[in-house]
């Protein structure tokens, strides 16, 4: 749930930009000659204003179009669907008019589960398909869930989001934000606990797997398990930071999407 803006500062200009009007993205911004769109995600309770800090320094030739899920953010007040399928499938609805410029998909912890299910349907349904799907910090989709935390009280599921970064304490000095948040994380995390593909799916582009060399909660041989799911590449990357290193270490991260986005992203050769 952290956004620490640990990007770097950057005096190249970024420009907000509109696209195909929709609740479903918020926060839009490009760098100059932006030639793909990155959909971006969040993790559980996240909103779009957790990529804040990509904001900042938008890579090279990419279009950020952070995803704003019902129930949080700006439409705090819409209710949420009942599973991650369905919430998958209203998503990909929501979406659907932004999937006519090259893209790729981005989803961090909660939000690499709900990407990986936007691929699957992609590719079903026979939609243009993303040039690649990057998730970070998440167990693959047909993997167990080892731990179950939504049987905690509100105190013991805060003490268990802190003790890995993803709630920053001095927030408890705002009680009204705190049930809010609490409530949201819960609902989220109740959404993936439930979760389980039947099977390794194949995404139909290439894989990038990210994970924090510090996380606790999502380590390098879960992370591995997402190669089931690959047939047209895969790569996985550890960067420095815990679970939320995407925010809290946003240059390393964004620094592993340049070089992941950055041959996908180079404008076609003139003929």
């Amino acid at each position: 749930m952290r956004t620490d803006a640990a990007a770097r500062p950057s005096h190249r200009a970024h420009t907000p930009t509109r696209g195909v009007d929709s609740p479903w993205i918020v926060g839009r911004v490009a760098a100059p000659d932006a030639r793909l769109r990155l959909i971006c995600l969040p993790q559980a309770g996240g909103s779009a204003a957790s990529f804040a800090p990509w904001r900042l320094t938008p890579p090279p030739g990419i279009e950020l179009a952070t995803v704003e899920l019902p129930g949080r953010g700006v439409r705090s007040a819409e209710p949420g669907p009942g599973t991650l399928e369905e919430l998958a499938d209203a998503v990909l609805d929501g979406i659907a008019g932004e999937l006519r410029a090259p893209y790729a998909l981005f989803g961090h912890s909660f939000g690499a589960l709900i990407g990986y299910e936007l691929a699957v349907r992609i590719r079903r349904r026979g939609l243009t398909p993303p040039a690649a799907l990057l998730v970070s910090a998440s167990r693959a989709p047909h993997a167990r869930v080892l731990r179950r935390v939504t049987g905690h009280d509100d105190e013991g599921l805060l003490s268990w989001l802190e003790g890995f970064g993803g709630f920053p304490p001095e927030l408890r000095r705002y009680p009204a934000y705190l049930r809010y948040a609490v409530r949201t994380v819960r609902r989220d995390l109740a959404l993936a606990e439930a979760y389980a593909a039947p099977g390794p799916a194949p995404v139909g582009c290439p894989l990038h797997v990210f994970g924090g060399a510090d996380d606790t909660l999502v380590g390098p041989h879960q992370l591995e398990g997402w190669r089931d799911c690959a047939d047209d590449g895969f790569v996985l990357r550890m960067l420095p930071g815990g679970h939320d290193c995407p925010f809290t270490h946003a240059g390393d991260m964004l620094d592993a999407l340049v070089r992941a986005l950055a041959p996908l992203a180079r404008p076609a050769p003139r003929s």
